[in-house]
């Protein structure tokens, strides 16, 4: 047997167990006790499903859920929340698997993640909801909608994530297009996991927005840092093991019966025949496109994401509209 053959089976064999000891070794980060960028926003927790979640709550007027994306948590909406609590009673949470919400055992498909949100909106009994999000969040409005949730009524999807069989992500970097391959192969998926470090996931995140600078350098340290907890990277693959779920979801897009927005970025992931297609899926749908938008819209165009909501929710309801005051 020749010593590259050696090598190659000591590889194969040695890099597993490697990156076991390397997992076993990180250090968890302890949940904060105040958001980092609005400290008198409190952290609330609240079982849902029998799972906990983190969330906020804050502001007046009427009911805002947001939603986050694949692989961030509810501070991705940091530069929005602020302004949008001065119309709307806000909420935001970390989805299960992500950020200081718990790591269940389970399979990470978009009806798993559908169940949470309606089981999030029968907790706090919320009605007359405005559901917004973005990504797999932005996903997540429609199919609760195309359920027939007598909670919703306004739906707003940016950048939803539910085209290419799930693996949009890989159009972000070379980073992230070997990374997602090497998930759906198992062993080698939780071996690359396990090893991973805070600048490949820095390249992926950088490669949804329009600008890097948009990432706020301690969200990016937090969000990495989330990743350490115990279970989050197999949680992680479970959702891009399960990632053709989100596109099977949009078969039922046509029934949805409440005021729908579509939000793209213009530099988006997604491909404009892709946004086309939910376009035409849903009726009497609206749909806006935002010059120098990425995938993570709320980081890269903040001030048009608020104005786009309050627009909408102003067209949509009986009630004054959200910018009277």
């Amino acid at each position: 047997m020749s010593n590259f053959l050696l090598l190659l089976i000591a590889m194969v064999i040695g890099l597993p167990a490697i990156s076991l000891v390397v997992e076993a070794l990180r250090r968890p980060p302890s949940p904060p006790a105040q958001l980092r960028w609005a400290p008198d926003i409190p952290i609330q927790y609240a079982e849902v499903n029998g799972i906990r979640l983190r969330y906020i709550k804050t502001g007046h007027g009427p009911i805002l859920v947001l939603l986050h994306t694949l692989r961030t948590q509810l501070d991705l909406f940091e530069k929005v929340v602020p302004t949008l609590a001065e119309d709307f009673t806000v909420y935001a949470f970390d989805l299960p698997g992500h950020g200081y919400s718990d790591i269940p055992v389970a399979r990470y498909d978009a009806g798993f993640f559908a169940d949470a949100v309606e089981g999030f909106l029968d907790s706090f009994d919320l009605k007359d909801v405005m559901l917004v999000g973005v990504s797999i969040g932005g996903a997540l409005p429609l199919i609760v909608a195309a359920r027939h949730n007598p909670r919703v009524e306004r739906v707003v999807a940016i950048n939803p994530y539910d085209y290419a069989q799930g693996h949009g992500i890989r159009r972000s970097s070379l980073l992230a297009r070997l990374v997602v391959m090497a998930a759906d192969i198992p062993v080698l998926g939780e071996t690359v996991m396990r090893l991973r470090n805070f600048y490949i996931m820095k390249n992926v995140l950088e490669g949804g927005v329009s600008n890097p600078r948009s990432i706020p350098p301690s969200l990016l340290r937090e969000m990495y840092a989330t990743g350490n907890r115990k279970g989050h990277y197999r949680a992680f693959i479970s959702l891009l093991r399960n990632a053709e779920s989100w596109q099977r979801a949009t078969k039922d897009y046509h029934r949805i019966k409440v005021p729908v927005l579509f939000l793209w970025g213009d530099q988006d992931w997604s491909k404009p025949h892709e946004r086309e297609h939910d376009y035409r899926l849903v009726p009497a749908a609206d749909m806006v496109t935002i010059e120098r938008g990425g995938h993570f819209l709320p980081l890269d165009r903040a001030k048009e994401i608020i104005r786009h909501l309050r627009d909408f929710y102003g067209r949509h309801s009986t009630l004054p509209s959200a910018n009277s005051g």
